[in-house]
């Protein structure tokens, strides 16, 4: 590892919780490689140039030594002037080669990012809702940014770095042959002591790394709650800053004393290295200055031995740190492919099937579901747990059995938490059922792909979740090529038009995080804007008009109704006027529906639904 990786690890963030070992998985270094081959060309140039470099860092210590003879015999000066002109040359090869390297270092380096980066985002984009409920955002974030700049590394630093000073090693331990091999052999006899230390080091620096990468994300989630609007609003209302503070002063102290550890191990390995070469620099000097004054060597041979020395002792210090590097850059590919090799639950189908043309109807033929367990969505190292929770797996709906006719409007009531969210849920596919099958004009849901399923099934939440871009952007996100008029035209149905009117930038307006520069109710009409701009043959609304107030959601649910004409719905509502306009109400009581029919129809059973109509819709 060199100084600079030191400081990454030390300036990583670091947790208390116990780090296991780090161990390599069967068929990393393969998955790397299948990586690499997609910058072969420029990994072929980028490690032929690397030899050049390393050959021209021995040439200049021959021809350094070719002048001092040279000098010390008198000329003539012709040969002085054109050795010095080549080592000049050298130098001007080695720098245009450098720079072009740097080059391709970078294009491999970046693509890499590019490579991974791409590739995780759009694998993650493929989990289930279930995987985001459980992961940390900021762990998820760290395994974008700091590992895969972890893993590119190897590529752009450490791969040229072995080549280089492999092929530098084996032609400066040659030329020293050549010239003195009694006095190369006892060169090569410290070797040992440039090993110990990377034995010793190495597994120690990479347990470091793969600790510091593991808390860089506990630390990033951390101040991703607290810094996003609603977390810091959750502190400033509940939070003791008192308690925060120690809290990070705890963290970073704890940063402290890993990035401690980490300068006192680099320092102890590097101190080593450095004290073997310098040993070895005073063994020839000793050994190579007797030899010359006895007239087996020249001056020459002398300045020549002890500067290819340092070439010899550089990149075997810079291959016993490659080691080190490696070990930290396979750790951050591994902690990528982590997430590569969760397997999405919800997929879509090898040969998707058309929805019919016309009127949608909608139905539930026995549909059972259970959430997914941890192990089958999530990581531990991701949910900042040691063994993920065990629990899950019990069924929360049971035997559903309902149509909902094309055109036709289905109300959802009942108890907080039986299950009407989930059923919503179930409909647009955020979640697969268990058992049973959810069809769309006859067509099981599972057959549809993604695309298909979202233009046909429109939704609006509860939370009315935004984007922190501007209105402009959060309406198109249902219709990317939608015109003024249409983005105007669903503005006017959701009743935003006054709202919009009054802004400084119009649609172009940035609304901030989950929209805080807008009310609750003009947030929750935006939602409803873009539902209606992307305007879905079937659409949910899971308490829509939850966040209004009554003359705002008089306005918006007569948008509603406008928007539901001819439109299959399935409406979550607690308040009355949501409920009287539906065709057919279903009851859900802990997972099944226990009643079905008409507002008057259930009113006069007296059942369940006369039970919440007395409780919760009656003062409507």
């Amino acid at each position: 590892m060199s100084l600079q990786s030191a400081h990454r690890v030390m300036y990583s963030s670091v947790s208390s919780k116990k780090t296991p070992k780090t161990s390599i998985k069967p068929g990393t270094y393969r998955r790397i490689a299948s990586f690499a081959t997609r910058h072969k060309k420029k990994l072929v140039v980028f490690l032929t140039l690397s030899v050049g470099t390393a050959v021209i860092g021995v040439l200049n210590p021959v021809l350094a030594g070719d002048v001092v003879n040279a000098i010390t015999s008198g000329g003539p000066i012709e040969t002085v002037v054109w050795l010095a002109v080549g080592i000049g040359a050298l130098a001007i090869a080695d720098a245009a080669i450098t720079i072009f390297n740097r080059y391709l270092s970078s294009q491999i380096g970046e693509g890499l990012i590019f490579d991974l980066r791409t590739a995780v985002y759009d694998h993650v984009q493929k989990m289930p809702i279930a995987f985001f409920n459980r992961t940390r955002t900021g762990a998820l974030v760290s395994r974008l940014n700091t590992d895969v700049i972890g893993a590119q590394r190897a590529f752009s630093n450490t791969l040229s770095g072995i080549v280089s000073n492999f092929v530098s090693l084996a032609l400066t331990v040659g030329v020293m042959v050549t010239i003195s091999w009694q006095v190369t052999a006892l060169s090569i006899l410290l070797l040992p002591l440039f090993i110990i230390p990377t034995k010793l080091l190495s597994g120690k620096l990479a347990d470091l790394q793969f600790q510091a990468a593991e808390n860089s994300a506990d630390m990033s989630t951390r101040m991703t709650e607290r810094f996003s609007a609603g977390g810091a609003t959750l502190v400033k209302l509940f939070g003791n800053p008192k308690t925060e503070t120690d809290e990070f002063s705890d963290r970073a102290g704890q940063v402290r004393d890993i990035g401690v550890k980490v300068a006192m191990l680099q320092s102890t390995f590097v101190s080593s290295l450095t004290l073997v070469s310098a040993l070895a620099l005073a063994l020839v000097y000793g050994i190579g200055g007797a030899q010359a004054v006895l007239g087996n060597l020249n001056a020459g041979q002398v300045v020549t031995l002890a500067l290819l020395l340092t070439r010899l002792y550089t990149p075997l210090t810079m291959l016993a740190n490659a080691r080190l590097d490696i070990m930290s850059a396979v750790v951050s590919f591994q902690r990528v492919f982590e997430v590569l090799d969760l397997v999405p639950l919800i997929k879509e189908p090898e040969t998707p099937k058309a929805l019919p043309k016309g009127g949608l109807d909608v139905k539930f033929s026995n549909v059972d579901f259970a959430y997914p367990s941890a192990d089958q969505v999530s990581l531990a190292s991701l949910e900042d747990v040691s063994v993920l929770d065990a629990r899950g797996g019990d069924e929360v709906l049971h035997s559903l059995d309902f149509t909902i006719p094309a055109g036709h409007t289905v109300a959802l009531v009942g108890s907080s938490g039986a299950g009407k969210s989930t059923i919503a849920s179930l409909l647009p596919r955020l979640y697969d059922v268990t058992n049973g099958a959810i069809t769309i004009g006859g067509v099981d849901v599972r057959e549809l792909t993604y695309e298909s399923l979202r233009k046909s099934v429109g939704v609006v939440t509860q939370d009315g979740h935004v984007f922190h871009e501007s209105i402009r952007s959060n309406l198109t996100l249902a219709k990317p090529q939608a015109t003024d008029a249409e983005l105007y035209q669903a503005i006017d149905g959701a009743q935003l038009h006054n709202v919009i009117a009054a802004l400084p930038d119009g649609l172009d307006t940035v609304i901030g995080e989950r929209g805080y520069r807008l009310s609750g109710g003009e947030r929750q009409r935006l939602t409803i804007a873009r539902m209606l701009l992307a305007a879905p043959e079937v659409v949910v609304l899971d308490e829509a008009t939850s966040a209004l107030d009554s003359t705002n959601e008089a306005a918006v649910q007569q948008a509603l109704t406008q928007a539901m004409s001819g439109r299959t719905a399935m409406v979550i509502a607690h308040r009355l006027s949501t409920i009287r306009q539906a065709d057919t109400i279903l009851v859900v009581e802990a997972g099944r529906i226990v009643e079905s029919g008409s507002h008057d129809e259930l009113l006069a059973h007296s059942g369940r639904y006369a039970e919440l109509y007395a409780t919760q819709f009656a003062a409507s």
